[in-house]
């Protein structure tokens, strides 16, 4: 009986012995499958978008400058200004700019004043006449004159400068085409020792950024003009005739005599 039980306590102990030995080897698998740290977040700086490069400003594109005022003073407020008349002929001539006599005081016919008034013998006129002689002796005593007598205008091309005629100047035909070469500054002088006329098919035109406010024709005795356009001023000793449809860009100043215009348009700016 005694060795029965020590028989069976051993068996005990031995079941007792793999169990525990069991347990033990599974808390070791366990252990070993526990799950891997979870690793901490790649954080990736995006790249910036490149700036892109301004692209240049353009220079800016030159302006022609209008420097008459400054020969001209108070008769630059003029499109028309005679010495003795003026008279406007047929339908209505177009003015922008005032229209003045003196010392005559007679405006005769239609004109539609753009941008200025009427001065028949004042004292505005009469200043204004002081300035257009100031200014005609000055633009004839300018130095450095190419003298161009007897060249015909018309189908030409002319820089900046002084241009001399002797005597009479004229356009017979074609186009006189003023080149300002780029230059807003740009100035022509024309210094005419008797009479300039153009003729029917003819026209003066600016190019290459010149301003027509800055061309001068200083006549010596009269000026007749034709044809389609014409540009500058008109300053002339005696008398001025624009005849049938004349689009002149500048002015037509007469210091003694009349300014006669017929159905013309005429602007000072």
């Amino acid at each position: 009986m005694t060795r029965q039980l020590t028989t069976l306590i051993f068996v005990l102990i031995t079941i007792m012995s793999v169990g525990c030995l069991r347990i033990h080897n599974a808390d070791q698998m366990v252990s070993k499958t526990d799950p891997l740290p979870t690793p901490e977040p790649t954080h990736i700086t995006p790249t910036p978008e490149p700036t892109p490069t301004p692209l240049p400003t353009p220079a800016p594109t030159p302006v022609p400058i209008d420097q008459s005022r400054a020969m001209l003073g108070s008769a630059a407020d003029f499109a028309v200004l005679a010495g003795s008349t003026c008279t406007s002929a047929g339908k209505a001539s177009n003015v922008v700019g005032s229209v003045g006599v003196s010392p005559g005081t007679a405006i005769t016919g239609v004109i539609n004043i753009v941008g200025g008034s009427k001065h028949s013998g004042d004292s505005v006129s009469l200043k204004a006449q002081a300035d257009a002689t100031t200014a005609y002796n000055t633009l004839a005593s300018h130095n450095g004159a190419i003298n161009i007598t007897g060249k015909e205008l018309g189908g030409i091309t002319l820089g900046p400068g002084v241009y001399k005629f002797n005597s009479s100047c004229a356009i017979t035909s074609g186009t006189l085409t003023l080149d300002g070469q780029g230059n807003p500054l740009a100035q022509w002088i024309f210094q005419i020792g008797s009479t300039i006329t153009t003729g029917l098919k003819t026209n003066v035109n600016m190019i290459n950024m010149g301003s027509p406010f800055n061309v001068y024709w200083q006549v010596g005795s009269s000026a007749t003009i034709s044809g389609t356009t014409m540009c500058g001023n008109i300053i002339a000793y005696a008398s001025i005739t624009l005849n049938s449809s004349v689009d002149l860009k500048g002015r037509a100043l007469a210091r003694g005599g009349a300014v006669t215009l017929i159905e013309d348009n005429i602007a000072m700016k």
